[in-house]
């Protein structure tokens, strides 16, 4: 019923005309690793998914130094109220998140719906359907979790969905993520294509938009989350004026055990834009911390969420020089 004009090529336009590229010796390795995927993550039962997943985020922990670190920093900021023992544990249950999370973006490109009928626990799915009523589309807001591609799809099955995403450096695999996307939702935008997405709002359909990344542009703001000073984008004020769309939390999560997710949609927020874009950001990342601390170790604490922040000490860059000088 909605509908969405695509502003790119359709994926087989995309496959034919840059085929020497794609195919081009180097990307063989991306070719091979992911037919490799779609055995691992398409065929399995969804259990044995979530075992390898978990192998392959243990197995990351022990190797990605880097990642590990800025995970430590993250969880020590924000939450200090925990025990050293305790913030090493949910480090480690991030990791595993992360590699959940790999696996399950295959899940989600080839799994029927079938399969992923039993997984899905909506809650609150009346409240985009009512925003979409005014005809003005709606802004799904929320968090960078780790299983954001498995519950994009779902929430997909429900209305249709555009979302906005980072484009990959390497072509193969912004190749099939654009491809997998293009199949599943209403389309994908880049998210610096502002005008993309006011053309979808236009079209009253639903953007799918997560600004909780560090971001030190001229739409920014230094605002609170988790209480710690962040860099964060100030964009979704500018939009929400603009396209004058409703705005709505979306988030989820994955169930312990093979429960599947839980994909909730709050309520449009009330009064917003406000008047100070930076007290819009501020209170965004408010409800953020909130769905974010009912699966705290499916957040994307492995981002360096507290970078870029003018004037204020880089905590990784601090915590680094730290490790080498104990060394």
């Amino acid at each position: 019923p909605r509908t969405l004009d695509r502003p790119h090529q359709e994926p087989h336009c995309i496959m034919t005309e840059d085929a020497p590229r794609l195919y081009a010796p180097r990307h063989w390795p991306t070719w091979m690793a992911l037919g490799l995927f779609w055995v691992a993550t398409a065929l399995p039962p969804y259990g044995a998914v979530l075992t390898m997943g978990r192998w392959i985020g243990r197995a990351a922990y022990r190797i990605a130094g880097r990642r590990r670190l800025v995970t430590r920093v993250n969880l020590e900021l924000c939450f200090p109220e925990l025990t050293d023992r305790q913030r090493e544990r949910l480090s480690r249950d991030h990791f595993e998140a992360l590699g959940i999370a790999l696996m399950m973006t295959g899940f989600a490109w080839w799994a029927s719906d079938r399969r992923l009928e039993r997984l899905y626990h909506p809650e609150g799915k009346t409240y985009v359907d009512k925003a979409l009523e005014g005809g003005r589309g709606a802004i799904l807001v929320g968090h960078h979790f780790t299983d954001m591609e498995i519950v994009g799809r779902m929430a997909a099955r429900h209305s249709p969905i555009a979302v906005v995403y980072r484009v990959h450096n390497n072509p193969v695999l912004e190749w099939a993520f654009r491809r997998n996307r293009e199949r599943r939702f209403a389309g994908a935008i880049s998210h610096e294509d502002i005008r993309g997405m006011l053309r979808t709002l236009k079209k009253n359909v639903a953007v799918w938009y997560a600004p909780d990344q560090a971001y030190n542009g001229p739409h920014s703001a230094l605002v609170p989350f988790f209480g710690i000073p962040a860099a964060t984008h100030t964009g979704t004020s500018a939009i929400a004026r603009l396209s004058k769309a409703p705005v709505v939390l979306v988030y989820g999560h994955r169930l312990p055990g093979t429960g599947g997710y839980r994909v909730v949609a709050e309520p449009p927020l009330s009064d917003f834009p406000g008047d100070d874009p930076a007290m819009d950001a501020a209170r965004l990342n408010r409800l953020f911390e909130q769905a974010i601390r009912q699966a705290p170790e499916q957040y994307l604490w492995s981002h360096r969420r507290f970078k870029k922040r003018k004037g204020l000490e880089d905590p990784y860059r601090a915590a680094s020089a730290r490790e080498r000088g104990g060394a």
